[in-house]
């Protein structure tokens, strides 16, 4: 390769480090608030793992992975998601035998529970949901033993959710209710849009499933947690 090639070559490769650098700056808020939402269900043990971290993590695996170094951007950012969204299925999983915090699986076996729908979980620890969350409600159980108390200062859920003239202390109850009902592969829906800022197409190609289903779920959603809060 000539000299010239080579400061080429290395200029290219500058400018996509620099594209996935500033990509990663998306996963900030939507990371910090899945970990903030798996250590106050007691899924995550607390203070064990930082956003940069998980991020950190991700990235690697993702050069890891191999890359085609013309992606743009939004291509980049979107599978720096999948990635992370990856690195914290893999520590849910890790965390569901740690001695110092609640058994995963039966936080699961609660959330499910909660439902009126029959869910399970195959073995990619994804979730198959019946009858596409129709006819879900609320749920009281006393059984939780990981209370969750939500305390959302910019009211970014609620603004989502296009929801007014709500007292701050009937909302928190209704998202903490909201995040305690649903399984986390199914919050992360409300996550990835909300916080990551993610259309219905991105987070589509972000899970692996068609925008529909992803549409009908966050509708429902909305949906079930406006009865809720009436």
């Amino acid at each position: 390769m000539s000299t010239l090639a080579k400061i080429n070559d290395k200029k290219t490769q500058t400018a996509f480090n620099k594209k996935v650098v500033s990509a990663s700056q998306h996963l900030h808020p939507y990371v910090k608030h899945r970990l903030y939402i798996a250590e106050s269900t007691g899924v995550l043990p607390k203070n064990m793992y930082t956003s940069n971290g998980v991020i950190d993590e991700s990235i690697a695996k993702f050069y890891e992975n191999g890359y085609n170094i013309d992606w743009p951007s939004n291509t980049i950012k979107l599978k720096l998601f999948a990635f992370v969204n990856r690195e914290l299925d893999d520590m849910y999983k890790k965390e569901a035998f740690h001695k110092d915090t609640i058994s995963t699986n039966s936080i699961l076996e609660e959330e499910l529970d909660a439902l009126d729908e029959s869910y399970t979980v195959d073995d990619d620890w994804d979730f198959i949901m019946a009858e596409d969350l129709r006819d879900i409600s609320y749920k009281p159980h006393d059984k939780h033993k990981h209370l969750f108390i939500y305390d959302d200062n910019d009211s970014s859920i609620l603004n989502a959710f296009e929801l007014e003239d709500i007292s701050s202390d009937k909302s928190r109850k209704a998202l903490g209710s909201l995040y305690r009902w649903l399984p986390l592969n199914v919050s992360n829906i409300v996550d990835l849009f909300v916080f990551g800022k993610l259309s219905f197409e991105e987070i589509s190609k972000v899970k692996n499933i068609e925008i529909n289903r992803v549409e009908m779920i966050f509708n429902e959603i909305i949906n079930k947690f406006q009865d809720h809060v009436d």
